[in-house]
């Protein structure tokens, strides 16, 4: 990596402490900046709107969505604005350069009958801390609408260098979200009797780290990864018809907690979301979900189609 991109990414980690996905992917759209400087033998200080304009069109003939393109831009931009305010270039050659425009996919989430399928199945057969466990994450997910990474994050208790932990008797749960935000989500009846049940188990997996509040089978924090694969495999157990992964249970939450109450702002606020807008594609996929059920229950949609 060039010096300034280097110094940029650095900013990103430390001071904006940007995730380490999200980074790994701004690492990505710079690298990809820097091959086009490199053939084009030009310094970021000379880039100018026609060269963004004709490396953009050059990614969208190879394939790259609006979307993904967006997402390019925004690197870059971000990268040169910082620039500017360090003095290193005097204009901002992203600024007025946008991508084509991409229709914006609806979020994918289960059906109340599908969620309430996963958190109720019960495996008899399974190790009882495992499947205490996984019962856990699955009414927290659904249940409180965390982010994986928030969910991964908490520990049992608050303590010294806690990025989220539980407080059962309050029944809240303290996370951590983007942007180093911490919220309080609070904890339904069925996520807190699961998560007494785990609670009472957990001591058989405690050995190399005591703090977190889910663990793996060697005793250390549970990964992502585990997870993703666990819910997987509890959601083709019980016979949901459809690949399920943590943000599906996050959406599902939103979703259920929209049609039922209708407050928006209230979602917001339990979603961690910092602006609105992300929270409304909801409301779409509440709409559709009406339209579905009055297309199934209508006289008049069922005579017209």
């Amino acid at each position: 990596m060039r010096p300034e991109i280097e110094r940029y990414l650095e900013h990103l980690r430390v001071e904006r402490r940007m995730a380490p996905l999200t980074l790994e992917t701004y690492a990505g759209e710079l690298a990809c900046l820097q091959a086009f400087l490199n053939d084009a033998k030009l310094e970021l200080a000379e880039v100018q709107m026609h060269h963004v304009r004709r490396w953009t069109a050059a990614l969208h003939g190879r394939g790259r969505s609006g979307r993904t393109l967006a997402k390019t831009l925004s690197a870059w931009r971000g990268l040169f604005r910082w620039m500017g305010r360090r003095g290193e270039v005097t204009l901002n050659p992203v600024d007025g350069v946008r991508a084509p425009k991409a229709a914006k996919p609806l979020p994918k989430a289960l059906s109340v009958e599908q969620s309430m399928q996963l958190a109720d199945l019960h495996q008899d057969e399974a190790d009882p801390v495992l499947e205490a466990r996984d019962r856990c994450l699955v009414e927290l997910l659904y249940g409180c609408g965390v982010r994986i990474s928030e969910l991964v994050g908490l520990d049992v208790e608050a303590g010294p260098g806690s990025r989220g932990w539980i407080d059962l008797a309050a029944g809240e749960a303290q996370v951590l979200g983007k942007g180093a935000k911490r919220r309080s989500v609070p904890i339904g009846a069925a996520a807190r009797e699961a998560l007494s049940a785990w609670l009472a188990l957990r001591p058989a997996l405690v050995r190399l780290e005591p703090a977190p509040l889910f663990l793996g089978e060697r005793g250390r924090r549970i990964t992502p990864q585990q997870v993703r694969l666990r819910l997987k495999q509890r959601a083709l157990q019980a016979g949901v018809p459809t690949h399920v992964h943590p943000h599906m249970l996050r959406h599902s939450f939103a979703s259920h907690l929209l049609q039922s109450s209708g407050d928006l702002r209230a979602v917001q606020e339990l979603l961690g979301h910092a602006n609105i807008s992300t929270t409304q594609v909801y409301t779409r996929l509440d709409f559709q979900h009406l339209a579905k059920v009055y297309d199934a229950a209508h006289p008049r949609a069922k005579r017209n189609r």
